[in-house]
């Protein structure tokens, strides 16, 4: 099975979570998010088009230790 290619990671203990897009074979670092804004920023700079649009499509982002939208350890 492939895992989507787009990981929002576990939340850090000072909050927010990584984002790494799999493209052309490596792992990339977009950055970290605080927010879903933060993260459509991300995928919009990654030149994803209508990325509100696939935030909870698990074929595209797969969210790791914790849930979807989630963004603090909190």
């Amino acid at each position: 099975m492939r895992s989507a290619p787009i990981v929002v990671h576990p939340p850090s203990h000072t909050a927010g979570r990584r984002v790494t897009v799999h493209s052309q074979g490596r792992d990339e670092i977009l950055g970290t998010a605080y927010s879903d804004h933060d993260l459509v920023v991300f995928l919009e700079g990654a030149g994803i088009h209508d990325p509100d649009s696939i935030l909870d499509d698990d074929s595209w982002i797969e969210w790791r230790g914790a849930r979807a939208h989630h963004w603090s350890t909190a």
